[in-house]
């Protein structure tokens, strides 16, 4: 049961924030309840915007639907239901095949990726883990198969969800039809449940 209602697209106050809300609608096909409960201040909903459209530029070096494994990852290490649904839906967006998506919880098994996404993912796993987990081994390993840009980039990716990952989970936020149902058809059976965001 969610904390705190979200209010509506319609009851938006800020012309601007009403506008950005369009990018959502664009990318994700819906605007997600965490932005319209954040719209109550929307100094905070216009940065959180502004950060996700600079972590998720067109024009950065690594692949949109990869990114949003990367996202999927670090939700599962913090243990946010809401994300991992959200990403399920925005990776197969950006062109992760639903195969790919099924096998992220092994994808140091899988053959459906490579060495050098094993090791963005185990990077991921380590930086969004409380305590963090990275090591200088481990950063290092990073650094021979990604650039320092590209480095930025994860980063970026597992910082935002690091706060996405606690407002929604405290908030309790509901998840939108469209996340819940498709994460109940790729991910219910590797353990994802709707739990507090039903």
């Amino acid at each position: 049961m969610s904390r705190m209602k979200p209010l509506s697209i319609d009851e938006c106050q800020d012309p601007e924030l009403k506008e950005e809300f369009k990018h959502f609608v664009k990318t994700l096909g819906f605007v997600p309840n965490s932005l319209l409960t954040m719209q109550r201040v929307p100094a905070i909903a216009k940065a959180v915007i502004q950060m996700n459209k600079a972590v998720f530029s067109p024009n950065g070096r690594i692949d949109l639907g990869f990114k949003r494994l990367i996202a999927h990852i670090a939700s599962q290490a913090a243990g946010c239901q809401y994300c991992k649904a959200h990403t399920s839906v925005s990776a197969t967006r950006f062109g992760i095949s639903e195969e790919k998506l099924r096998d992220v919880y092994t994808y140091n098994k899988s053959p459906l990726y490579s060495d050098k996404e094993r090791i963005a993912l185990d990077y991921t796993l380590a930086a969004a883990s409380v305590p963090n987990n990275v090591t200088d081994e481990m950063y290092n390993t990073l650094s021979q198969h990604w650039n320092d840009d590209e480095i930025v980039e994860i980063l970026g990716v597992i910082g935002m969800f690091g706060f996405f990952n606690r407002w929604n989970d405290s908030m309790a936020t509901p998840l939108e039809d469209e996340p819940l149902h498709l994460a109940e058809q790729l991910i219910a059976d590797k353990g994802w449940r709707v739990g507090k965001h039903g």
